[in-house]
């Protein structure tokens, strides 16, 4: 198994890219099959997101300052998505705009991961290297391990109704 953060990124965005067409694919009628892959969807965005916020872009943005504006841009898209994701956990498959917010979110991903992969990965692949790659995807491996699966954690959502309730 490779530690080479670009290459672990590509991969989820593989797996990612897999469930925006099996969503597609689905048809207009098979909103039960619709709900299961947005909510795959939405666990893998949210460990996904997490592991570049926390693991890639920092380091990124600290060694290659020539991508910062990329990186930035990055975090903002993570952020619409992030509330796109929030959105639709809340939501079911039969409700009205459930297939529109989906799309609208798998549009805005596809922009972002097309963003990352052609204009630049191969800047910081050319300015990290192989070695400095590997550390970064190591950490990155670690952080999934106790990375959220859902836009709302239990501990969250605790937090949340007790401060309601205080």
């Amino acid at each position: 198994m490779t530690t080479d953060a670009i290459v672990l990124l590509k991969e989820e965005h593989k797996e990612i890219r897999k469930l925006f067409r099996d969503f597609r694919a689905a048809g207009p009628n098979a909103l039960a099959q619709k709900g299961r892959i947005v909510d795959k969807i939405i666990e893998v965005l949210t460990v996904h997101t997490y592991i570049e916020n926390e693991g890639m872009y920092p380091q990124v943005r600290e060694l290659v300052p020539d991508v910062e504006d990329d990186i930035l841009e990055s975090y903002e898209e993570h952020h619409v998505a992030d509330v796109l994701v929030m959105e639709l956990a809340t939501m079911e498959p039969e409700d009205e705009r459930f297939t529109a917010k989906t799309t609208v979110l798998i549009e805005n991903v596809e922009h972002h991961i097309d963003e990352e992969e052609q204009e630049w990965f191969p800047k910081v692949r050319e300015a990290l290297g192989r070695k400095k790659l590997q550390e970064i995807g190591e950490r990155m491996i670690e952080l999934r391990k106790n990375a959220p699966t859902s836009p709302v954690q239990p501990s969250a959502l605790k937090k949340a109704v007790d401060a309601v309730l205080s």
